[in-house]
C-alpha cells in the first residue's frame, strides 16, 4: 500500500512539473507575441513622409533626396520617394497615392507651381500637412514653404556682373520655367541690381519646364541679340551649360559674361576654366535637413517657431502665396566666383577639388 501511494505521489509531482513547464511555455509565447505586437505597433507609429520630386534631371535633386531621407530616418521617420519625371499629371497622381497611404506629411518639389493648389487642398482635407520644398505653390496655403532667399539669389547674380565691370551695358536674361513661382523672385532681385548699375535688359526669355535645351535653342535662334549683349543671366547652371555650348559653337564662349545658380559641378569647372563668371551656391544640406526637421515637427503637431528653427543664415518669416500668408523658412545663398570657390565649394565638401579642377589641373591649389 505504501508503495502504491508513493507511485501516486510520484505521478502527481510529474504532472505538476509538466503543467509548470507548459505554463512557462505559454507565458513565453504570450511574452513573445506581446513583444512582436509592441514592435509592430512601434513600426506602425513611425511618422510617414511622402516626398514627391519634379525629376532628377537637375543635378542637385538627388543630393536633396539623400540628405532629407538620412535626416528623417535619424529623427525616426520613414520616407517614401516618388519622381514625377516632369509630368504634372503624374505628380498629382503621386500625391493621391500618398493621400491613400495615409502619409503624415507630403513634401512637394512642384513641377508646376501654379496648378497644384487643388492637390494640396485634397491632402490637407485628409489631415495631411504639406510642405512646398524649394518652390512655392501658388494660392495653396501650404503648411510651410522652405527655400532659399530667391530674391537674394537674383541680387547675387546681378552684383557679380557689376563687380566684373558690367555698367551701362546690355544684358539678356534666359530665365527658368514661367510656372515656377521662384523665378519672378530671382528676376526681381536681378533686375533691381541691373537698373541701379545702368544696365539695359535687351531681351528676356523663359525655359518651359526648366528644359535646358531651350537655352541653347534661344542662342542659336537669336544670335544677333546675343552678339549685341555683354552678359547673359541664366536661370540655373543647367541652362548655363546649354547656353555656353551654343556660345562655344558660335566662338563666343568667354566673350560674354555668364552667370547661373545651383553650383553644379560643370558650372564650378567652367568658373575655374574662365567661361562662366559665377554661380550661386545654395547650402542644400541645410535646406534638406531643416525640411526634414520641420516635417517631423508638423507630423507631431508641433509649432514651427523661430527659436528652434533659425540658425546662422536661416530665417523664419511669412510670405504671401497669392491668396494666403504662409510660413516661409528661407536660407541665405552664397555667391561663388573664381576668387572664393575653394573656400565655399571645396572646403565645405560640396565638390571635390580634383573634380572642380579636372580640366585645368595646373590651376589646382595645393591646399
Amino acid at each position: 500500500m505504501k508503495h502504491f501511494y508513493k507511485k501516486i505521489l510520484k505521478r502527481f509531482a510529474s504532472c505538476l512539473v509538466i503543467a509548470a513547464l507548459a505554463a512557462c511555455s505559454l507565458s513565453g509565447c504570450n511574452q513573445e507575441s506581446s513583444s512582436s505586437k509592441k514592435e509592430s505597433e512601434t513600426e506602425e507609429k513611425k511618422i510617414q513622409i511622402g516626398m514627391c520630386f519634379d525629376s532628377f534631371v537637375i543635378e542637385r535633386w538627388q543630393r536633396d533626396r539623400d540628405v532629407f531621407v538620412s535626416m528623417a530616418k535619424e529623427l525616426g521617420a520613414e520616407v517614401n520617394i516618388q519622381i514625377a519625371g516632369g509630368d504634372v499629371d503624374e505628380q498629382k497622381k503621386q500625391i493621391d497615392y500618398f493621400i491613400k497611404k495615409g502619409m503624415d506629411v507630403i513634401v512637394i518639389v512642384a513641377i508646376d507651381s501654379i496648378h497644384m493648389k487643388d492637390a494640396v487642398k485634397k491632402a490637407q482635407d485628409a489631415g495631411i500637412k504639406v510642405i512646398a520644398y524649394d518652390r512655392m505653390i501658388a494660392d495653396a496655403g501650404t503648411d510651410l514653404y522652405i527655400s532659399f532667399d530667391n530674391e537674394m539669389v537674383g541680387e547675387l547674380m546681378g552684383q557679380a556682373l557689376v563687380d566684373a565691370g558690367l555698367t551701362d551695358k546690355k544684358v539678356v536674361m534666359i530665365c527658368g520655367s514661367p510656372n515656377d513661382t521662384n523665378v519672378p523672385m530671382v528676376e526681381t532681385g536681378f533686375e533691381a541690381v541691373m537698373e541701379e548699375a545702368g544696365n539695359e535688359i535687351i531681351d528676356k526669355t523663359y525655359a518651359d519646364g526648366w528644359k535646358a535645351e531651350l537655352a541653347g535653342d534661344y542662342v542659336y535662334n537669336n544670335i544677333s541679340t546675343i552678339i549685341r549683349c555683354d552678359a547673359i543671366m541664366c536661370g540655373n547652371d543647367d541652362l548655363a551649360s546649354h547656353t555656353l555650348r551654343a556660345l562655344s559653337e558660335k566662338r563666343l564662349a568667354g566673350r560674354k559674361l555668364v552667370v547661373g545658380q545651383d553650383a553644379d559641378l560643370e558650372a564650378c569647372q567652367r568658373i575655374v576654366e574662365g567661361t562662366q563668371l559665377m554661380t550661386v551656391y545654395k547650402p542644400i544640406e541645410k535646406l534638406a535637413q531643416t525640411a526634414a526637421v520641420c516635417a517631423v515637427k508638423l507630423a507631431n503637431g508641433e509649432a514651427l517657431d523661430a527659436e528652434s528653427l533659425e540658425s546662422d543664415g536661416t530665417e523664419l518669416s511669412t510670405i504671401n502665396d497669392g491668396s494666403n500668408t504662409i510660413p516661409y523658412l528661407k536660407i541665405q545663398p552664397v555667391s561663388v566666383t573664381a576668387d572664393n570657390i575653394n573656400d565655399v565649394i571645396i572646403k565645405s565638401g560640396f565638390h571635390l577639388k580634383e573634380d572642380v579642377y579636372l580640366n585645368v589641373p595646373g590651376k589646382m591649389p595645393e591646399n
